[in-house]
């Protein structure tokens, strides 16, 4: 019986390194083990980059594309919740240090492209560095794609004012469409530092000036968004735009050309 798996390491080595070839794209899913307040499990980002990921790329393959599944790593740069119970983090070194590491190895197969689907925000900026560093070193074509969970706007959602990347609306959402039994929506609560939006030059994201911060900063919950109208419905919507997009993403990334 023919195997329609896309997970590369259910292959032997002497399969693997004949299925793949150098266009052959691998995906690694990035998640965290970390505090999501009350009312959202640990596993949280783990389960988007996780599910999400695989969505993607079975997709992807429906449609015809080389690309195969990793192992999604679940322990990654979660300092900024290390002051809650549960969390369970990597320095930014170990973390780089480990991505660098599969890289490397990724490298000695005949596959010349690693893809990062991240669901987790306090990876992305050790990602981005991480796509130099593996191709300087390694001449990887790397890439780095997310889930695409926003703040809520107040069109289809809760105006979050630009912080809900943490526990609210949207992960909150997906959480429901991808396993409900995880999420108790009796514990869930607004918030949102509105003192910080009507800010003119400091924003979370996007502004002038950035600036450094914990998750419990923003109140003790640890949460930074508003979870309390978060839908199954929404989630599923958000899920199918993310592997839409996603899909058209490796699409894009198996054309891709650094020379002209």
């Amino acid at each position: 019986m023919i195997s329609l798996s896309r997970d590369l390491v259910n292959l032997s080595g002497p399969a693997a390194n004949a299925a793949l070839t150098e266009r052959s794209i691998l995906v690694l899913p990035t998640g965290a083990i970390e505090h999501h307040g009350p009312h959202l499990p640990l596993s949280t980002d783990f389960l988007m980059a996780d599910l999400i990921g695989r969505a993607v790329v079975e997709s992807a393959a429906s449609a015809g594309q080389d690309v195969w599944l990793l192992p999604p790593l679940a322990y990654t740069k979660s300092d900024e919740h290390h002051w809650a119970p549960g969390t369970i983090w990597l320095t930014g070194e170990t973390f780089m240090q480990t991505v660098v590491d599969i890289g490397r190895s990724v490298a000695a197969t005949p596959a010349k492209t690693l893809v990062f689907y991240n669901g987790h925000g306090g990876n992305i900026a050790l990602l981005q560095v991480t796509l130099r560093e593996l191709r300087r070193r390694f001449g990887l074509r790397t890439f780095l794609m997310g889930t695409g969970i926003t703040a809520g706007n107040g069109l289809d959602g809760p105006d979050e004012r630009g912080f809900g990347i943490h526990g609210g609306h949207g992960e909150t959402s997906m959480i429901l469409h991808l396993q409900p039994d995880l999420v108790d929506m009796t514990q869930a609560a607004r918030w949102v530092p509105d003192h910080m939006a009507d800010l003119e030059y400091i924003k979370f994201n996007g502004g002038a000036v950035s600036f450094g911060w914990l998750s419990n900063d923003f109140g003790p919950s640890g949460v930074i968004g508003d979870a309390t109208g978060a839908t199954a419905e929404h989630g599923r919507a958000i899920f199918e735009r993310a592997v839409a997009d996603g899909v058209a993403s490796l699409a894009e990334i198996a054309r891709f050309r650094h020379e002209p």
